[in-house]
């Protein structure tokens, strides 16, 4: 079987090609001309040359192969431009990648366009899965827990804007990847959504905990008023001033992001790690 994947030099992509290809699977990548193509550099794929703003490179891509493994964000409005290129190249079976950020309450920016994304596949009439992880961490790659060691390393007390009680249930990359592979194999999975997470929920309080305890380190959390940093955060970016977290990201850690997985349990046996377990593995891989 032969499988186009896009956002294969990505964070997550460069985990499921390898997956895939040791599955069996033949695999082609879609790439921007721009490009890195390191992480793939030693692996055996064939490369597809084109971006989604010129649909038809996206549309030859698509031919000749299987099935469409859509990692490439589906918030920037290229949805249905995908679509008609998998129906144009006679291809029925994707997998994509969405997000449960869909699920918040925060008026996100991309929010509307992810949930236009789900809708059009979902209607579609093709043979599709969409996957939504929560918070995906892993390697030094990650946007998030990578950043949170690197500062848990260097103070021994750690600002928490809010109480910490919030939930959080990041998945390990790995656990993505693997997600992804499953769904591709089982057709119990065709024309279904799934949420997909850690093993369990936590607190953020329990979070800072669990990487400290990793990490071998004591730290001292500092509980701040959050709305203040809020409106603060909120003045300075109508100032276009650049700070290192946004208003946003402040409001969101003060959300519950926690999501049954049962759905994707029963129906192709996910079984994710937990969150102990995987930020020791990302720590254990960077010393």
């Amino acid at each position: 079987m032969k499988v186009l994947v896009t956002g294969a030099t990505g964070f997550t992509g460069s985990r499921v090609v390898p997956l895939l290809l040791q599955s069996g699977f033949q695999v082609r990548v879609f790439v921007r001309p721009t490009s890195d193509q390191s992480p793939l550099s030693p692996l055996t794929v064939e490369w597809a040359t084109g971006d989604f703003a010129n649909p038809e490179t996206f549309t030859a891509a698509l031919r000749g192969v299987d099935a469409l493994v859509n990692i490439a964000s589906l918030g920037f409005g290229h949805a249905e431009s995908i679509l008609k290129s998998m129906k144009e190249a006679g291809v029925r079976r994707g997998i994509f990648i969405s997000t449960t950020a869909i699920f918040t309450q925060l008026n996100a920016g991309s929010k509307s366009i992810r949930l236009a994304a789900e809708e059009a596949i979902q209607s579609s009439g093709l043979d599709y899965t969409i996957l939504r992880p929560t918070m995906i961490y892993g390697t030094p790659r990650d946007r998030n827990m990578w950043r949170l060691i690197r500062l848990l390393k260097i103070t021994p007390v750690m600002p928490i804007f809010g109480d910490g009680e919030s939930l959080q249930q990041p998945i390990f990359v790995d656990d993505v990847a693997q997600a992804v592979l499953l769904a591709l194999q089982n057709d119990t999975t065709i024309g279904r959504s799934y949420n997909i997470a850690g093993k369990t929920p936590l607190t953020y309080n329990q979070v800072i905990d669990t990487v400290a305890n990793a990490l071998g380190k004591r730290v001292w959390k500092l509980h701040l008023p959050y709305m203040p940093i809020v409106r603060a955060l909120q003045f300075t970016e109508r100032m276009k001033l650049r700070l290192p977290i946004k208003a946003e990201q402040v409001l969101r850690l003060n959300e519950n992001k926690a999501f049954s997985y049962e759905e994707a349990r029963q129906d192709f046996a996910f079984s994710p790690r937990s969150f102990e377990e995987g930020i020791r593995t990302e720590i254990a891989n960077i010393q």
